[in-house]
């Protein structure tokens, strides 16, 4: 299968291809979209008992006040539509009320325990209580915009009843939100099953957060593996190289085919990095420790890591299609983007970390020669 050895005559040549497609990438980065984990909103999946005009739907939806991105398409079980909505502002300013009461509660539970206890911390717990029974009344009021009964801080004697009504309606606001959507929808869409999915700006940014954290840690525990492993700058880096253009790889296709950054296609990202270690330690592995000619050691990793790569392409593009006939976002977000970074590593591993070793080899070899 892998009979021409590409490591004959000029092989400094082969990195060419990868680093072109490297820039192209780093042009398509920032043109990727982040998805409702990422950016927080709304996503309700319809299944539908007859196929409807998406733009037709996005104008309805506009006229109910919705600013909605909508998608339909068919599956093996019948058409389906997705509608995507931007952060509603009730709902930012419903997290921003419970993240602040939230941070004056503990303070203003502790004041009132004390003022019940002695009457000079009296003033403290009702300078704090009034912040509190502000926040309250603003919540309240945000929640009877969506139909639920109204309330007055001034009414709960205890901080224990008055933070019982305050988080009752902040669920008043989110099921009220959702309630809207679907009553909106129901004006212009005939289905068989809706799921409505709400992420807070709060737990979007936690999500982004942690996959920021998630990155860093991979990062730094492969440079520790590697270094460990190896204990030679050259090839660690040549290692790490690899990894990281598999992944700047994969991030370019996300943003030339619009392929959105959610939590299952980060999941992709991260398993490139195992993916991508894993072939160019075996590379490394092999012109490190093995003895013979440096060009057959790289040609022999080579059609070893081939048809490793070539089987996970295999593996991955069957769950491809499968996602195309069903039209499951989620499959088709995590093969879309393997398959792009295991084409990416092809080159990346082969092309890029195999000339860096190989020159660092032969280089190495020829110094031994000449002090001979």
């Amino acid at each position: 299968m892998f009979s021409f050895n590409i490591y004959k005559g000029n092989y400094k040549l082969l990195i060419i291809l990868p680093l072109l497609l490297i820039l192209a990438s780093l042009y398509y980065i920032p043109q990727i979209k982040f998805g409702v984990d990422f950016t927080g909103g709304t996503l309700v999946s319809l299944g539908l008992t007859k196929s409807v005009d998406a733009s037709q739907l996005e104008g309805a939806l506009a006229k109910e006040g919705l600013n909605a991105h909508v998608r339909v398409f068919d599956t093996a079980v019948g058409p389906m539509a997705e509608i995507e909505l931007p952060q509603s502002e009730s709902l930012i300013k419903a997290e921003n009320l419970k993240s602040e009461f939230s941070s004056k509660l503990s303070e203003a539970s502790y004041l009132e325990v004390a003022a019940n206890q002695n009457v000079s911390h009296m003033a403290q717990y009702l300078e704090k209580r009034t912040e509190l029974n502000k926040l309250a009344d603003e919540m309240f009021l945000l929640s009877k915009t969506v139909g639920a009964k109204s309330a007055s801080a001034s009414e709960f004697a205890n901080l224990n009843s008055l933070q019982k009504e305050f988080f009752t309606s902040y669920s008043s606001v989110y099921s009220g939100y959702q309630k809207s959507v679907s009553s909106a929808i129901d004006k212009h869409v005939s289905y068989s099953s809706i799921s409505i999915q709400t992420v807070s700006p709060v737990l979007s940014t936690h999500f982004l957060e942690k996959a920021l954290w998630v990155v860093g840690v991979a990062a730094l525990l492969s440079v520790i593996f590697v270094f460990i492993l190896f204990r030679v700058v050259v090839p660690s880096i040549a290692v790490l190289t690899g990894a990281l253009s598999d992944v700047v790889i994969a991030m370019g296709a996300m943003g030339l085919f619009g392929i959105p950054l959610t939590l299952p296609s980060f999941a992709a990202l991260l398993m490139l990095i195992g993916f991508s270690l894993d072939t160019d330690i075996l590379l490394t592995m092999r012109m490190l420790r093995r003895k013979g000619d440096p060009r057959e050691k790289a040609f022999d990793a080579m059609k070893t890591g081939m048809t490793m790569s070539i089987a996970a392409i295999v593996a991955f593009s069957a769950l491809f299609i499968l996602s195309s006939l069903t039209n499951i976002s989620t499959y088709y977000e995590i093969s879309a983007v393997a398959l792009a970074g295991l084409v990416g590593d092809l080159f990346a591993t082969w092309g890029i970390n195999g000339v860096m070793l190989l020159w660092y080899v032969e280089r190495n070899e020829n110094v031994v020669q000449a002090n001979e």
